[in-house]
């Protein structure tokens, strides 16, 4: 059993827990320790978060810009849904410095918390390029309330001809479909010669590009040297040419927010984030801390397929994690399995799907592989309402194993991606998924399922 809790207490004596960072992370740390009713009566718990929200969806904010909701309906709950619980739960607290000897976490405001378990959770920040004109007025990024909110007035001002987004990512795209929707001529610069360079081959990010082209125009394979204007975004550079931006996104990745863990001495790992086992406890100077805990974005993984460290920055992953640190702290044992980090996002109507690694991380890491793109319906040709899907499928090339898996179609997509995440899990191969039995009614699939037409595409090709 690993990861549990060591510290001995007095038997009366409520145990100390502090969490730093209220997103995703946090958040379920708090509430899975809650439901744990008989573990957490002996807790203090106490939550630090530099937002204002009790909770804000951040996953639902690009379709809020894009007129499906208001933004309002993405604060989920006041802060006084804890507090009556009895949880010290603090927002527009900021946390300065960790004390690891003396376990004690000081705040801005100069009081300092005392701790027998941290949990670090301290979320991503937007990478800004180091590029002139990123501080002037009209260049925002998207990563909290705030930025939809100023986003959303700039957009209902209606002064806005043409929008630019930096970086051809989910999020990019997401904004760049918002922008559109409200007649904004868009343009999406993303410095990669391809959209969706982290879920999707070239070959399958094409359709999305496709798909979306009519409404958006892309320049792929560029950088933007300089955002212009007096005082105000006016245009932005790139590959020399000059392009005119009334408001520009930076969609350019987001990076680990690991200042406070790295001030205190906690180890960060090549991805960027903190280093930790299996329990998810942080590690400095290469030993693990018994009483220290890490997840989320700020977190680095082990991947499932390189088992290289990496990042996932998904509130799916951090919803594990969170049980697994939650189980830990409540002295149950618990660990974190290498990470496939299965994607799925709607643009536009079209729903793409990807888990495992893409055949350009295996060309980086040394993995021959065979693959095989499949196009077909998503039940029978003959219904009104049956969407074209296409899936591809990668494999290791000797193995025959499943390592990876892309899917576009307008439905069904998060399901399927479900699916071979299982898939990968259990090692299945192209034969297996060839030879495996499937449910068949004609409003509902197809007889040979596109993942079947696949996987016999990738047995007939050479490896590559």
């Amino acid at each position: 059993m690993i990861g549990i809790g060591l510290l001995e207490k007095a038997e009366n004596m409520a145990r100390k827990v502090v969490i730093i960072g209220g997103g995703a992370a946090g958040v379920d740390v708090l509430e899975l320790l809650l439901r744990g009713k008989e573990e957490s009566e002996d807790m203090e718990i106490t939550l630090l978060k530099k937002e204002k929200e009790g909770f804000f969806s951040m996953c639902g904010l690009p379709y809020a810009l894009q007129g499906m909701y208001s933004l309002g309906i993405l604060d989920q709950f006041h802060p006084d849904v804890y507090r009556d619980r009895g949880i010290d739960f603090r927002t527009e607290t900021k946390a300065t410095s960790i004390d690891l000897e003396e376990q004690s976490v000081h705040l801005e405001s100069g009081e300092e918390l005392s701790y027998d378990y941290l949990v670090i959770a301290t979320g991503s920040k937007p990478f800004i390029p180091p590029i002139p004109g990123t501080d002037l007025e009209g260049v925002y990024t998207l990563i909290c309330s705030k930025d939809g909110e100023l986003i959303s007035a700039a957009l209902n001002a209606g002064e806005i001809s043409n929008g630019l987004v930096i970086g051809g990512g989910c999020i990019g795209l997401q904004a760049a479909i918002a922008f559109s929707k409200r007649g904004i001529k868009t343009t999406v610069i993303e410095r990669l010669p391809s959209l969706l360079p982290n879920l999707l081959d070239a070959d399958m990010s094409s359709i999305v590009k496709d798909d979306l082209e009519p409404d958006i125009n892309f320049a792929l394979g560029r950088t933007v040297e300089a955002i212009t204007g007096r005082r105000r975004v006016e245009s932005v550079m790139s590959g020399g040419e000059e392009m005119p931006a009334d408001i520009v996104l930076i969609s350019a990745g987001m990076r680990p927010d690991v200042d406070l863990a790295k001030d205190a001495g906690i180890d960060i790992g090549e991805s960027g984030g903190i280093m930790t086992d299996r329990a998810l406890r942080a590690q400095k100077g290469g030993r693990y801390l018994d009483n220290v805990f890490a997840l989320g974005d700020c977190a680095a993984v082990i991947d499932a397929v390189t088992f290289r460290p990496r990042l996932s920055q998904l509130a799916s992953t951090a919803l594990i994690q969170a049980r697994v640190v939650a189980d830990n702290i409540s002295g149950i044992g618990s660990s974190y399995e290498p990470c496939l980090s299965p994607t799925a996002a709607n643009l536009s109507g079209l729903q793409v799907g990807s888990v495992g690694i893409t055949t350009e991380t295996a060309r980086r890491f040394g993995i021959p592989v065979k693959s095989g793109i499949s196009s077909r319906f998503t039940k029978a040709r003959f219904f009104p309402d049956t969407k074209r899907i296409i899936a591809k499928l990668i494999f290791e090339a000797s193995s025959e194993r499943l390592i990876g898996a892309q899917i576009i179609a307008e439905e069904t997509v998060a399901g399927r991606i479900n699916e071979l995440t299982l898939g990968i899990r259990e090692g299945i191969t192209a034969r297996d998924i060839w030879m495996r039995e499937r449910c068949f009614d004609p409003s509902l699939a197809m007889v040979e399922d596109v993942l079947v037409d696949a996987a016999m595409r990738a047995r007939a090709e050479c490896p590559r």
